[in-house]
């Protein structure tokens, strides 16, 4: 067994790899960019080593400077999580070279896998079921078209080196075609180093399941059964569970058959995902194999048991698989939330800036368990320069809808502020209908959260809320008046005014365990618990539990609870009415104005002062955390001027043109 390790990689997943080194006494090496310097990952390293700038082509991507720090700290082995260089054959050549040994696959299979377009052909050799479409590289819009027409719409254009939801497009039209070709092209080279892209058929209303496999050098390979990950937004996964709720036992036997085939194809001896594309009944194709560890690997370890970078560690060190097919079988279920650093109020776009608050729901195990996986703590900074994921949520129950309602509970123990995120959007999905029933497919959060990214507050939601604020703000009054835990049980009465000008009256008394609140005939006791915190109530209220963010400002009381949010302000009720005939202030129309929407990088600029413009036409490219994201035209009209050029990095809000 190896005595030291280097952790190619960042954040998270190089954290997570430190868990495992630390349980099996093996010795971290951390490597780290200027931006990092203070990182999570370098504090838990027992050595860490700077390797360049923040920029991830001059250090996580530098293979020379990660060869180096491994000679200077006597590392044997490097695990290179995911991301960055995982799945580059050309890292382990140069580790071999070194006399170090690589945590992954070989270069072989790296190279036959890593290519979309080989990996495609390796797939149908194998006995792979695969999706139709062209069978190479395609260098001209023309020819996408042209394959396009052939294979009939809707089409995916996809990099060949991609992943992540990176240089892939959809295209319902030839003229879709047009404008995501150069895009993906685009994403593709600046994602990767390889613009080869090709195009294939997309499946209408699709499901994403994986089969995560694990080899060793010997020739053995397993899988570990699957993985669902149809919860996407913009192609990048969003929430993960295993097992899937599509399969039946017949078919998850062939998919992972199918799965060990193409393994044993191309002498896989690692963990890796062999990915598929679903039908709605079940008919599945060959969609791409990624020869790492994912990213949602924690779903499988909470569902089989395994350490898969235990596994990984043991395979390079030469053992032999511990566990035969047999041996896995698959207990309770588990589901994973990527909590990203993004505005849902901005459709998602990267949010950057300091952790002022991190709090996160505790973790446990027993009959349900939560784990957080994280790389960030209070004060770190969310960079533009990298992926603007910030922790993983992953819960376990003995059934779906367990594991469901335990990942609820624990998303509205998410505190964060300084940044904006979408810990209340996935609150959101828990609570969904069609999510709980497991009516999944690729374009879920499209079709289902087109309008808003929150629930819409309902009418029970609104007298907890209100229950709630009422409760804090008696709490709050009798520690302003110093009166303590001893207020007087006298009933009185206060107000709740929602930000939607909804306005529930209620009489506040102190009772033994917490506050009894009155409103009308409905009563209800309102109980706090021991697992509250400054940012996050906890208890019970009229004996139902309820976790609920709550953030206090001058202004009023912030609430999070089951995917709904709302700002209430808790006044005397003369008090009330008189607020409610003060004047609404408006904001200025900025409507002449295009505002950046997010830290970035000017990629392109399509118009120039004194052209005409249509709603919805692309107006500018600007990349962030590794994604483009184009701005379009949200109305008809001139351009007046132009106030940035290409290549200049922006800040959110800074105006990039204007109409007359």
């Amino acid at each position: 067994m190896f005595e030291k390790i280097l952790v190619a990689n960042r954040g998270e997943i190089a954290c997570r790899v430190m868990k495992t080194c630390r349980r099996l006494k093996i010795s971290t090496v951390a490597v780290y960019s200027d931006a990092d310097r203070h990182a999570p990952h370098v504090e838990m390293a027992d050595e860490a080593v700077r390797i360049g700038p923040p920029p991830a082509a001059q250090s996580y991507l530098d293979i020379e400077a990660i060869v180096a720090a491994c000679r200077q700290t006597g590392a044997q082995a490097v695990h290179p999580g995911y991301g960055f260089l995982s799945e580059r054959a050309a890292f382990p050549e140069a580790l071999e070279a070194a006399g170090i040994v690589f945590i992954g696959p070989n270069p072989g299979a790296i190279n036959a896998m890593g290519d979309k377009i080989e990996s495609k052909r390796r797939a149908e050799a194998a006995g792979v079921s695969t999706v139709p479409g062209g069978a190479g590289a395609v260098e001209s819009v023309a020819a996408a078209i042209a394959i396009a027409e052939e294979i009939g719409f809707p089409v995916m254009i996809k990099a060949s080196a991609g992943g992540g939801g990176k240089g892939m497009r959809i295209a319902h039209s030839a003229a879709e075609v047009r404008e995501g070709f150069d895009r993906a092209r685009s994403e593709a080279a600046s994602s990767f180093g390889d613009e080869r892209v090709f195009v294939e058929k997309f499946i209408v209303d699709p499901r994403h399941i994986e089969i995560q496999v694990l080899g060793d050098k010997h020739g053995n390979v397993i899988h570990l059964l699957e993985r669902e990950c149809s919860i996407q937004r913009r192609n990048q996964k969003v929430i993960e569970e295993a097992p899937s709720p599509l399969l039946d036992e017949e078919t998850r036997a062939a998919m992972g058959a199918q799965a060990v085939a193409l393994a044993k194809a191309v002498n896989y001896d690692s963990a890796g995902t062999v990915e598929f594309v679903a039908s709605q009944n079940a008919d599945f194709y060959f969609l791409e194999m990624n020869t790492r560890l994912q990213v949602e690997h924690p779903v499988t370890e909470l569902v089989t048991g395994l350490d898969l970078v235990e596994e990984m560690i043991r395979v390079a060190a030469g053992e032999t698989l511990r566990h035969k097919q047999s041996d896995i079988v698959p207990n309770g279920w588990a589901i994973e939330s990527r909590l990203y650093a993004e505005d849902p109020d901005r459709k998602f776009l990267p949010s950057i800036g300091r952790l002022k608050r991190f709090a996160m729901p505790a973790e446990h195990g027993g009959h349900t368990t939560v784990r957080v996986d994280t790389g960030v703590t209070e004060g770190s900074e969310i960079s533009r320069f990298y992926d603007p994921m910030i922790a993983k949520v992953i819960t376990h129950g003995p059934n779906r809808h367990a594991a469901i309602d335990e990942m609820a509970k624990a998303l509205d123990r998410v505190s964060i502020e300084g940044i904006r995120h979408n810990a209340t959007f996935l609150s959101a999905l828990m609570t969904h209908p069609r999510w709980r029933e497991g009516n999944l497919s690729t374009g879920f959060i499209a079709e289902e959260f087109s309008d808003s990214a929150v629930r819409p507050l309902s009418d029970d939601a609104r007298i907890i809320m209100a229950a709630v604020a009422l409760a804090q703000e008696a709490r709050e009054a009798a520690r302003r008046t110093g009166i303590g835990q001893h207020p007087s049980p006298r009933p009185h009465a206060l107000a709740a005014i929602f930000d939607d000008g909804t306005r529930i009256d209620g009489h506040v008394a102190k009772s033994e365990e917490g506050w009894t609140i009155t409103f009308g005939e409905a009563e209800f006791d309102v109980v706090p618990d021991e697992t509250g915190s400054q940012r996050v109530w906890s208890g019970h209220v009229g004996g139902t539990p309820v976790v609920m963010g709550l953030h206090r400002n001058a202004k009023h009381t912030a609430l999070t609870w089951r995917g709904m949010r709302a700002g209430v302000k808790v006044r005397r009720p003369r008090v009330a009415d008189l607020t409610a005939l003060m004047p609404e202030v408006s904001a200025a129309d900025g409507g002449k104005k295009v505002l950046c929407p997010m830290p970035g990088l000017v990629v392109s600029l399509s118009v120039k002062a004194g052209d005409s413009v249509e709603d919805g036409q692309p107006l500018a490219v600007i990349e962030a955390m590794k994604m483009e994201n184009v701005i379009r035209a949200e109305r008809s009209g001139k351009v007046k001027a132009v106030h940035v050029s290409e290549g200049a990095s922006l800040a959110v809000d800074t105006v990039i043109l204007e109409f007359e």
